[in-house]
């Protein structure tokens, strides 16, 4: 048994235990229980619903890592979202051409890094605790955001935009495609650049990783930078999926990202945590979800058992660790 465990976690990795685990215990419950659960219908379904949580999680993803959290995350997306439908509604609405889209892009993906890099110079040059920062930051968007629309959406945007959030391209849904290049971005950020290397440097001890000579607070002003800039990615994607844009949208993902980051092995005090897990971990939340929809269940109660998931998740973590420091200790 150990002897596998070491095999496991050379080719996999310690943290991928628990979501290949918990994968696995979704398909054989529900694939025994649900008809047509294992399905090519189940799993197209899961990747055309899966890419707006799992790109707000890849925008939690690098605060969470740091030791900090980014609870700005669904309104800095949604007032990137329009910021985008400003701009195409200026520029002629249902006919507006494709170069106002691009243009819309470039517009949301300024406004989400701006609110990115707002909210991580406050937390690097007056080390308020990120909780605190980012609740300021979440309040003052929805704030601004429903002061500029009046609470209400804004809709009526060209065909095509529609098509880059309903369309395929070899049968992935292009969200989902869009979904896996950012993971992508994300595992090579992590694993193969410096700013991967000083922000878990920062999370494992930000006072050492200062010593150490690097830059603290760039390094934290550019964690959350990107982070608003996935959440831009994410409000086009909700932007081109509902054909509309308002201040709500996805406002019940936020505890959900960090419920798939913690599933994924991510350490909930930073310093510690890969991408591949995570994306893992999403799977199988959707799967769950998918689950207990072809049950019959209703929709509210995949959210209870979300929230129960993640405290045995917790619970589970917490045990492991007090074993293997207890192996440690007799050795």
């Amino acid at each position: 048994m150990t002897s596998f465990t070491q095999k496991f976690n050379a080719t996999f990795g310690a943290d991928m235990a628990g979501p290949l685990v918990a994968f696995v215990a979704v398909m054989v419950v529900f694939g025994t229980l649900a008809d047509n659960f294992l399905s090519a219908g189940t799993f197209g379904s899961v990747a055309f619903q899966l890419p707006e949580l799992g790109l707000l999680t890849l925008a939690m993803l690098l605060p969470l890592l740091t030791g900090g959290i980014n609870l700005s995350i669904t309104f800095a997306a949604n007032l990137s979202g329009l910021a985008a439908a400003w701009v195409l509604q200026a520029n002629g609405g249902v006919n507006a051409p494709p170069s106002a889209f691009l243009l819309a892009c470039l517009a949301a993906l300024l406004t989400g890094a701006a609110a990115g890099a707002l909210t991580g110079a406050a937390i690097a040059y007056t080390r308020a605790h990120p909780i605190l920062v980012t609740l300021s930051m979440m309040i003052f968007l929805r704030g601004l955001g429903e002061f500029l629309t009046r609470g209400g959406d804004i809709s009526g945007f060209p065909d095509y935009v529609s098509t880059i959030g309903h369309g395929s391209v070899l049968g992935l849904p292009i969200p989902f495609i869009i979904f896996i290049v950012c993971v992508g971005l994300w595992h090579v950020l992590l694993t193969r650049a410096k700013l991967g290397f000083g922000l878990l440097m920062i999370g494992s001890n930000i006072e050492s990783a200062r010593y150490s000579g690097l830059n603290t607070r760039r390094i934290l002003i550019l964690v959350y930078t990107l982070s608003g800039v996935m959440c831009a990615i994410a409000g086009l994607i909700m932007l081109a999926r509902f054909n509309s844009v308002r201040v709500g949208h996805g406002e019940s993902y936020l505890l959900i990202t960090v419920l798939a980051a913690f599933l994924g092995g991510i350490n909930p005090f930073g310093g510690f945590g890969r991408v591949l897990p995570v994306f893992v971990a999403l799977i199988v939340l959707q799967l769950l979800s998918s689950g207990l929809n072809l049950m019959g269940a209703n929709q509210h109660l995949a959210t209870a058992l979300w929230g129960v998931l993640m405290i045995v998740v917790m619970a589970a973590r917490t045990l492991a660790s007090r074993f293997a420091t207890s192996r440690r200790r007799k050795a």
